[in-house]
């Protein structure tokens, strides 16, 4: 029953990718034909010709992703400590307050920072992008983060400030290692949401700013599936490749230790 389970799971999952490889060399898949009509190489051949300006929105797009993530988590880190550990006034409201981006819709937090930055100079800017992104990916940060930190206390930290560890060591040396499977989660959660936003991006980027689902949803829309097939086809092989630098990173910092994508330690 098992085995059954796995056989069907994986073609689930693969289907689908063998489908979008028939689609960068097809022009014309009519129904109800089971394989494609017309092949063509003009996908494949645009897209090698324009290797330079894809190579630039990839940068761009990874660089805002990742860095939209560290703030993300870092806030999240800081946070989590002080609503965890720590009584101050507003604290229900701000704890509440930080998860807004969950209730409020992509579209219309994105025409209200519009409306906002159009007043500034962070439209039609990296800067701006670069601040939504980090507004809608915190949430996913600071509900893994926030538990985890709970879920911690500070018992740890202070066993280590009684042997003679300061507050600042006892947390890198204690706290920070346990946390890490939870860090490197709310990670990947925030560069997953930040890389894959379209509409906020366009808007708040006023097309400027490029990142590859700017480049590759307009495709979709105008029926060139063959090209939309190869940018997701690129778009799946590069985020693998960063969740793979991911994990090198996780085992190096963990000493080589296995370190789970999406742990629930």
């Amino acid at each position: 029953m098992r085995k059954a389970f796995l056989i069907l799971l994986s073609l689930l999952i693969l289907l689908p990718l063998f489908s979008l490889f028939f689609w960068v060399f097809t022009e014309r898949w009519p129904w109800p034909n089971i394989l494609p009509k017309d092949f063509s190489e003009r996908a494949l051949k645009s897209t090698i010709a324009r290797a330079g300006e894809l190579g630039n929105v990839f940068f761009t797009s990874i660089l805002l992703s990742l860095l939209a993530s560290f703030f993300s988590v870092l806030i999240a880190v800081l946070s989590g400590r002080a609503l965890a550990f720590y009584d101050f006034p507003g604290k229900r409201l701000i704890s509440s307050l930080m998860l807004l981006p969950f209730l409020v819709p992509s579209t219309v937090f994105s025409m209200g920072a519009q409306i906002l930055f159009l007043k500034t100079a962070l439209y039609s800017s990296i800067p701006g992008v670069l601040l939504c992104h980090i507004l809608y990916s915190l949430p996913y940060a600071n509900i893994l983060l926030n538990e985890g930190t709970r879920a911690l206390g500070e018992g740890l930290e202070e066993q280590a400030r009684v042997l003679g560890a300061g507050p600042v060591r006892a947390f890198f040396s204690v706290s920070l290692p346990n946390l890490f499977p939870l860090l490197l989660s709310a990670f990947t959660m925030a560069y997953v949401i930040s890389i894959s936003q379209y509409f906020m991006t366009l808007l708040i980027g006023g097309g400027r700013v490029k990142t590859f689902a700017v480049v590759m949803v307009p495709y979709l829309q105008s029926g060139e599936r063959n090209f939309a097939a190869l940018y997701a086809l690129i778009f799946l092989l590069v985020t693998t490749l960063v969740f793979f630098v991911f994990e090198g990173i996780a085992r190096a910092c963990t000493g080589g230790r296995r370190t789970e994508l999406f742990s629930d330690r």
